[in-house]
């Protein structure tokens, strides 16, 4: 059985592409996240953190694409699957890590707050 493979262009750069989708999410969420805070929504502390969030989400997203995009024009369905699925698991991770540094965080302001 022949592998058809998909003309994708010519292979791009994972890394590369992890810095520019970092930037342009960056740029997104530091202007969604601005508006917020000048409408008093969100404290300059979650600014940062929402936007150090999507930021590296967006990195990690763009990179998997590219890598996926890669894999697919050398008919590697398989390295496609893979690099896709790195792709979510690291945006997901992502997310769970900033999870459980908000709560970690909150634990500790409960302490100080109670002595």
């Amino acid at each position: 059985m022949a592998r058809v493979a998909i003309n994708t262009g010519t292979e791009r750069s994972v890394v590369g592409h992890l810095v520019s989708g970092g930037v342009f999410s960056a740029v997104f969420a530091l202007s969604t996240n601005y508006t917020k805070y000048k409408k008093q929504e969100i404290s300059k502390e979650e600014f940062f953190k929402q936007t150090l969030k999507t930021t590296l989400q967006g990195g990690i997203a763009t990179a998997s694409a590219i890598a996926t995009a890669n894999y697919v024009g050398k008919a590697n369905y398989i390295g496609a699957l893979g690099a896709a699925s790195i792709g979510v698991m690291g945006v997901y991770t992502t997310d769970r890590v900033y999870d459980k540094l908000e709560i970690q965080a909150n634990k500790t302001k409960e302490i100080e707050d109670a002595k």
